[in-house]
């Protein structure tokens, strides 16, 4: 990170209707925008969020094709317009398998070009006591790559969601560079009350990043709801800015005079010992 950056994270509380979805995170970005915002997150499924599995395959986008679709048009019309990089995590994207989508996280320049694009690793297959039944494998088709893109002079890791209670992604990304961290997600409300802020946490201080995360907040159809509480988290755990309910956005400066201040302070980066802990004496 050469310089400090302002960035802001987007909550919203998507629905599925794709039209009304992004209008409302056009609004969200102008006023990000407005607020000195360089870098813009956007949650998981900001363009669409509910309905049945049909519905999402229906609204998935080839986003190598040369037209593009909806959300794609969507993301360059508002990178370009406001002069600001989009990291849109969560969006279908088509997969090679036609009856499930691949969950991407698209970066785009404010040219409008996507630079970069990560495809959710880890599927939330899990019942959570909330009365709702999550098989995203069903629907989705699972990454393998680990991403970190080069944004306005500094390293951006990538993940969604579900990825957060795996810290070796985190590991990964920070050997490949990354000095930030972003999560844009759909938390459930049961799972975010107990979870979310402290692992946001924990991938902060172990990591030693800035955490951008960005969450869809309250309900949506099929009875799900979601947790919110979107938050940018310093390298030392600390969260420095939260959204209040509803939709809404967080702004906040990464300053790389404070990375590098915890990072040689407390070098636990350059002390790791893979693999010395599991061996028998």
């Amino acid at each position: 990170m050469r310089e400090p950056l302002v960035a802001a994270a987007v909550q919203m509380n998507s629905q599925a209707d794709l039209a009304e979805n992004l209008g409302r995170a056009g609004r969200l970005v102008a006023e990000a925008a407005s607020r000195g915002a360089k870098v813009v997150v956007l949650p998981e499924n900001f363009a669409f969020m509910g309905g049945d599995d049909d519905e999402r395959l229906r609204v998935a986008e080839d986003l190598d094709a040369k037209d593009g679709g909806r959300i794609r048009a969507f993301l360059a019309e508002n990178a370009t317009k406001h002069g600001v990089w989009m990291l849109a995590g969560g969006l279908p994207e088509r997969s090679s398998d036609p009856k499930r989508v691949h969950n991407t996280f698209a970066a785009v320049a404010p040219s409008g070009e996507i630079v970069a694009r990560y495809r959710k690793i880890h599927m939330f297959d899990v019942e959570v006591g909330d009365g709702q039944r999550y098989r995203e494998s069903a629907s989705c088709m699972p990454g393998d790559e680990p991403i970190v893109v080069d944004v306005a002079g500094t390293r951006i890791g990538l993940s969604i969601c579900y990825d957060l209670r795996f810290p070796e992604l985190y590991r990964e990304l920070v050997a490949r560079g990354a000095e930030v961290l972003v999560v844009p997600a759909a938390f459930t409300l049961a799972t975010g009350k107990d979870h979310w802020h402290v692992l946001l946490r924990a991938r902060a201080i172990e990591a030693q990043c800035y955490v951008i995360a960005a969450a869809q907040w309250g309900s949506h159809p099929k009875g799900r709801k979601t947790y919110g509480k979107s938050c940018i988290v310093d390298p030392w755990g600390e969260v420095v800015a939260q959204a209040s309910e509803g939709e809404g956005i967080v702004v906040g400066t990464l300053d790389p005079a404070y990375l590098a201040h915890v990072r040689a302070s407390l070098p636990s980066l350059q002390h790791q010992r893979i693999g010395v802990c599991s061996r028998r004496a």
